[in-house]
């Protein structure tokens, strides 16, 4: 076990983990080899790994009941986006998807207004979950998300608002369903429609007209984790009954990656001096967003 890993961290897995189906505390156990190897493999096959029950039963009311006490602190706006959250941009045709702007209306609890006690907290810091979420990747380690605002968030879906086919900004995301609605708010998802230095335009317009072939759908119940490579696979929710939260826990291969001044400042409602001094960094995988 690795020294930095407290009796803290194993006391928060133990109160928090469903340790039984996922036996992230014995990273050299040939239990955990195999639970790994499966989530690797669902991420080979198509970028989204699905950690059914990954919260205990007997914990999963208290993970509802606190992402609800905290929907109501939630920035919403309703806006129109295109899938890089970019600015409209006329050297490219009309109909060209970096000009596709799409209804988007939801909330998102941002992470400082998410307090250490809280059950995503212990989660999202706990050093043997990232170890096992780095282990799940083929990485070393892996690094907190290190925007301020945009590190661990609840996104809040109440009925009739819209999360639209979008890219993510970090690589990879780990989500945490924290109440499943009523009916409906799958998640959809076309893998790995682009690649670092290839955007695929011609696909992803396929899909903004309708193209469904290639949409894969996943249902989450409340208390299941999901692994999702976001930067590379076009993905949205789709219309649902009824509120959903969703726990967004941020990570990176690498330490320092903050968001983009407009895409933090859409959702949040805000930015920070963090996200001003890093305006100007360059991705290296040269896609948009």
């Amino acid at each position: 076990m690795n020294s930095q890993v407290s009796d803290q961290d194993m006391k928060t897995l133990k109160d928090i983990v469903n340790l039984d189906a996922y036996p992230i505390e014995a990273p050299n156990s040939d239990d955990y080899r195999a639970c790994v190897k499966s989530i690797q493999a669902q991420l080979a096959e198509d970028g989204c790994a699905h950690f059914a029950n990954f919260i205990r039963t007997d914990i999963v009311e208290r993970l509802r009941e606190e992402s609800e006490a905290l929907a109501p602190q939630a920035h919403y706006h309703s806006n129109k986006v295109t899938p890089y959250a970019t600015a409209d941009d006329d050297s490219y045709p009309q109909d060209h998807p970096m000009r596709r702007f799409q209804d988007f209306s939801n909330g998102f609890v941002a992470k400082d207004l998410i307090s250490e006690d809280r059950l995503l907290q212990r989660l999202y810091a706990n050093k043997v979950f990232q170890q096992f979420i780095a282990d799940c990747l083929g990485e070393t380690r892996i690094y907190e998300y290190a925007d301020p605002i945009a590190g661990l968030v609840i996104n809040v879906m109440p009925e009739d608002t819209v999360l639209p086919w979008h890219f993510d900004t970090n690589e990879f995301i780990v989500s945490l369903m924290t109440r499943r609605p009523e009916a409906g708010g799958d998640f959809e998802y076309v893998p790995n429609i682009r690649t670092p230095g290839n955007e695929n335009f011609e696909e992803v317009q396929q899909v903004l007209d309708g193209d469904d072939s290639k949409v894969k759908r996943l249902t989450l119940n409340t208390g299941d984790l999901q692994l999702f490579r976001g930067r590379y696979s076009m993905h949205r929710v789709a219309p649902a009954r009824g509120q959903r939260l969703c726990a967004l826990l941020g990570y990176a291969k690498e330490p320092g990656l903050i968001g983009r001044i407009k895409r933090t400042q859409d959702v949040y409602g805000r930015v920070t001096q963090a996200h001003i001094d890093a305006e100007n960094q360059r991705r290296e995988d040269s896609l948009k967003g």
